[in-house]
């Protein structure tokens, strides 16, 4: 997956480089700066740091990693905010992340983690800290014919903020059609039945007023659909006029993989790639229950996640990483491989 948003301590990503949000004298620091050179081992990446310092705002250097797991340390240095310059501000911002992936790239380095840069005593508010990182790395990413997988690091989700109206929105949604209790409660009173040998339906109980599992208000089982999921998908592409690059960069998903889905020897990837093939290619609900049901699998009303999905298809919204950046507060797996 070229861009995910991982919990973990940056300085234990296996990665070939980290990035250090540093400052413009390469000193050791506070937060993430000083874990890095203490990870790193702090003598020796103070000596490289110091044959390099200073840099400019915005401009990346890269020392080896020392002691870390990631070979290359790769230092650049966030704005301070500005609320009377937000557009210089951003510029300086977007330059961090650009410089620091050219810089990967030229290395020749096939996966790289950041941290939220200038998110911290820099001041950056956190939702537009994390607009900035996510627009800047994907304008990179769209560029390359190369792939590079980035990771975007929090130790909690306290440093990742998004919209709050955003995050209302879909929790009043998951908290209208999230029916998990209600099937739940459905199975129990009717294996209960089926104990002291109940079979007819019973009238006017509570359960009477939910929709019963199975029935057409649920997600039905996949029916038998004679075209291969590979040429189902192709087909799609070409009645969308879309490339395949741009379907497997959109679906944020490696060339790879996607190359492993068209070649025809019988694949199918999971649930959570087709889901974000489908956000790629921009599916409704209707086409997208189809596409999961070549592989055999569907919607369920009782899982947070596809209702989550549902809800995002349903609005037409189909930025993938925003999708994966609610999904992520919402403690779910994200979409892609």
């Amino acid at each position: 997956m070229p861009l995910q948003i991982v919990r973990q301590d940056i300085t234990r990503m296996q990665v070939d480089a980290i990035v250090n949000a540093a400052n413009p004298q390469l000193a050791q620091g506070g937060g993430v700066c000083g874990a890095i050179f203490t990870a790193a081992g702090a003598p020796q990446m103070e000596q490289a740091c110091a044959a390099l310092a200073p840099i400019a705002v915005g401009e990346a250097v890269i020392t080896p990693g020392f002691a870390l797991p990631a070979r290359h340390v790769i230092h650049t240095s966030g704005p301070v905010h500005s609320q009377y310059s937000p557009q210089r501000s951003e510029q300086l911002l977007r330059s961090a992340y650009i410089n620091s992936l050219q810089l990967a790239h030229e290395q020749g380095c096939a996966s790289i983690a950041f941290p939220l840069i200038s998110s911290g005593i820099y001041g950056y508010p956190k939702e537009q800290a994390l607009q900035v990182a996510r627009d800047s790395i994907l304008e990179f990413l769209q560029a390359q014919d190369d792939e590079l997988d980035v990771y975007l690091v929090v130790f909690d989700k306290s440093a990742f903020q998004l919209s709050q109206s955003l995050l209302g929105r879909v929790a009043s949604y998951i908290d209208e059609h999230l029916v998990e209790e209600i099937e739940d409660l459905h199975g129990r009173f009717a294996r209960s039945r089926q104990v002291i040998g109940v079979t007819e339906e019973p009238a006017n109980t509570e359960f009477s007023r939910y929709p019963r599992y199975g029935s057409k208000e649920w997600p039905q089982p996949m029916l038998e659909l004679g075209e291969p999921f590979e040429v189902h998908l192709l087909r799609l592409i070409r009645e969308k006029n879309m490339t395949e690059v741009e379907v497997y960069k959109r679906a944020n998903i490696s060339r790879k993989l996607f190359s492993k889905i068209r070649s025809g020897k019988g694949y199918v990837p999971g649930k959570r790639t087709i889901l974000a093939l489908a956000v790629a290619l921009e599916l409704d609900l209707e086409q997208t229950a189809c596409l999961l049901g070549h592989a055999g699998f569907a919607l369920a009303s009782n899982q947070r996640f596809d209702v989550i999905i549902k809800h995002f298809i349903e609005l037409r919204s189909y930025n993938i990483f925003e999708i994966n950046e609610v999904l992520f507060q919402f403690d779910q797996a994200l979409l892609g491989c």
